[in-house]
């Protein structure tokens, strides 16, 4: 066979390959932009879903749950953003199995049993941290806020009595715009976050860190954490400490779960006499 024939018969799976990706990217576009129309349609039932968290905290204080539209386009472009993001999780199901059609022929059978769990555990994960910090977080955040602009502003008309028979606490306004970007940045924190240890049981099955490594490492883990938590979160101690609580105990739980996959390689290389002390160090 000639050179020219090699080339040419290397080049036919490298284009069949790049159709299937260009097929299963088109796929994955037409099902966004079909979830996107639908969520835009629906927006005003997502942006009840988004403000629920702030207005059972408004309600219990008394309030009104109503915000401001600072400019005019806010309310459009706060639409738009609803209705990508809710475009982004209805087809999301879509775009992965349609990522996983396209990965999984080049698998062997043993390695998509290996890979498969990691696929469906990140996105439980991110649900579970984004749900952990529209359930738990936003609510606390924003009491600890509220409660530290009432105290605020007690302490301004104590000093004057010229504002004594004005309403006690400040009046909260909070801008359409801003509660969507700081309810969006709560729940993107925690639910990356919430991958560490999907990422760190991933690299410890590939062989890549072992549980020795981590345990030493911990002093360092805690304070790459603390930098993590500053740089994620919107920018309060509060939030930061809230989310350093949530993502070290992950780094634990990571720890154990390679430490159960070395001791299952370990039984597996003594059943099948591979197994080498030197393995262990």
């Amino acid at each position: 066979m000639s050179q020219t024939e090699d080339l040419d018969g290397s080049a036919a799976p490298l284009i069949e390959h790049l159709k299937e990706l260009r097929n299963r990217i088109l796929m994955s576009m037409g099902a966004f932009v079909v979830a996107f129309i639908i969520a835009f349609l629906i927006y005003g039932t997502i942006w009840d879903f988004v403000s629920a968290p702030i207005c059972h905290v408004l309600s219990a204080r008394g309030d009104d749950c109503t915000f401001q539209v600072l400019a005019p386009q806010d309310s459009f472009f706060v639409a738009m953003k609803l209705a990508m993001w809710g475009g982004l999780v209805f087809s999301f199901p879509i775009i992965a199995f349609q990522m996983w059609r396209f990965v999984a022929p080049g698998l062997y059978k043993n390695e998509k049993r290996a890979f498969l769990p990691f696929l469906v555990a990140s996105p439980v994960m991110f649900v579970l941290g984004g749900g952990f910090a529209y359930l738990v977080v936003i609510p606390t955040a924003l009491n600890f806020f509220l409660d530290f602009q009432d105290q605020m502003a007690s302490s301004m008309t104590s000093g004057d009595q010229s504002l004594a028979n004005l309403p006690s606490g400040l009046v909260f306004q909070g801008s359409i715009d801003r509660l969507y970007s700081l309810v969006m940045q709560f729940v993107l924190a925690f639910g990356l976050c919430f991958q560490l240890p999907v990422l760190l049981t991933l690299m410890g099955k590939a062989g890549l860190i072992g549980s020795k490594a981590l345990k030493a490492t911990r002093k360092y883990a805690v304070v790459g954490i603390l930098i993590l938590s500053s740089m994620i979160a919107p920018p309060d101690v509060t939030s930061m400490l809230i989310l350093f609580a949530a993502i070290y105990p992950l780094y634990e739980i990571s720890i154990w779960i390679i430490v159960l996959f070395e001791r299952q390689a370990k039984a597996q290389a003594m059943a099948d006499g591979t197994w080498e002390p030197e393995d262990e160090e």
